[in-house]
């Protein structure tokens, strides 16, 4: 048998169309390492890796390709802060054992248990929280300043306008795209703002030209704390929804039905695994990419075969030094403006699951789980001290499944 005809693994045009799904990918792979600052190259080969894994465990039969995930770049911006990077790849890592325990709980009692575990009351604002508790970060940003506000890294005058340039862009690819341009609106925005930083002379090129052509990426190894693992585990809940819509739009887009095969526990297992993974050399967490689910659409190119490519060739990047230094010379105010976008929309996912649930949000019952949710999540409630604290999206995601489980439905009121 030829390699050609070896369900065309090794032809050419599946070599291609796996480096256009990573094109496709870049802008969002490499957006969340750069946001959070972990390693972008790191990020690349961990996602390359997850990949190969979760392919590995669903036998080859989905094509989809995981890679960075936006829900967990506040949980992690805030982790770094407080605990650092080991700390918080070792609460990542047991944050990917949450999926495996997902996917136990859908194996053995499907997909119904976990939804009235974590129904749309509690996951819609938990979601919410996510996107919203680190809006003032993009905010600063978007004007030039650090994260945290405190320092003035880029002039005003000048941030101010190549965020809101980087935002108008990647709303304009967004919404009036069409074909592969609708796909890559980060890439599109983080461009044009790089393309105006350098017209206004404000890129530093000095760690580009002091980086090695090849290196092996900056691996950190995780460590364990019990803070930042109480603080990371809870965040799964909204890439786990996430991961069941992906399997849903990539099984209608095929005309297969994954959930069933290889089965929705296959894929939340591998999905888990890829982020445990990730976290072992220092990378962000893995999920499934929606952005490549509609490039499959666009291509019509079903065969699982691609996504490897994508994964080898993510891995190979990964190696080259002076793309990881290039990448992070990316001025503040361009990864500002996609983010108030990016925050944004990660905000109205949550509504959106809320409203489409079809209940009352003002009944007492959903109305007490929301608004002790989003006050909680939004106003930086914490429970406990130094030795052990609950705060952010998992106090939020506990006390709603607390809630859910005590409180009693409309019908048991009298």
């Amino acid at each position: 048998m030829s390699l050609q005809q070896n369900n065309g693994t090794f032809s050419l045009k599946t070599i291609l169309t796996g480096a256009q799904m990573l094109f496709v990918a870049f802008g969002a792979l490499v957006l969340v390492p750069l946001l959070t600052g972990l390693d972008p190259n790191v990020a690349l080969f961990t996602a390359g890796i997850g990949t190969l894994l979760f392919h590995l465990l669903t036998k080859g039969q989905v094509p989809i390709f995981l890679a960075s995930s936006f829900a967990f770049i506040a949980p992690i911006i805030a982790s770094v802060q407080l605990w650092g990077i080991p700390a918080t790849m070792g609460g990542l890592m047991v944050a990917g054992g949450a999926y495996i325990l997902l996917s136990v709980l859908v194996k053995f009692k499907g997909v119904a248990a976990l939804e009235k575990i974590l129904p749309p009351v509690v996951v819609g604002p938990v979601i919410m929280v996510i996107g919203l508790a680190l809006a003032p970060v993009a905010v600063n940003m978007a004007m030039g300043k650090s994260g945290d506000g405190t320092s003035q890294l880029i002039a005003y005058e000048q941030a101010i306008w190549i965020a809101a340039l980087s935002l108008v862009v990647t709303l304009i690819f967004a919404v009036w795209g069409k074909g592969v341009c609708r796909l890559i609106p980060i890439l599109a925005g983080v461009v044009t703002g790089y393309c105006a930083s350098l017209y206004m002379g404000i890129v530093e090129f000095t760690a580009v030209n002091n980086a090695s052509w090849l290196a092996v990426p900056g691996f950190t190894w995780p460590e364990f704390k019990w803070q930042a693992i109480l603080f990371m585990v809870p965040v799964v809940i909204a890439p786990a929804i996430e991961h069941i819509g992906d399997m849903m739009a990539i099984s209608q887009v095929t005309g297969k039905d994954y959930l069933k095969k290889p089965g929705l526990h296959r894929t939340l297992l591998g999905d888990g695994l890829a982020t445990s993974a990730a976290s072992l050399f220092g990378g962000p967490p893995n999920t499934t990419y929606s952005e490549v689910t509609g490039a499959v659409m666009l291509t019509r190119n079903f065969n699982p075969r691609v996504m490897l490519w994508t994964a080898i060739i993510a891995i190979i990047l990964a190696f080259v030094a002076k793309m990881g230094a290039g990448l992070q010379t990316i001025p503040v105010p361009v990864m500002g403006g996609i983010m108030i976008l990016l925050f944004g929309s990660i905000a109205v996912v949550g509504l959106n699951t809320l409203v489409k649930s079809g209940e009352d949000l003002t009944a007492p019952r959903n109305l007490t789980i929301i608004a002790l949710i989003l006050v909680c999540g939004i106003g930086g409630m914490h429970i406990g001290g130094d030795e052990f604290s609950l705060q952010g999206v998992s106090l939020c995601a506990i006390l709603g499944i607390f809630l859910n489980a005590v409180l009693p439905k409309a019908a048991q009121v009298t």
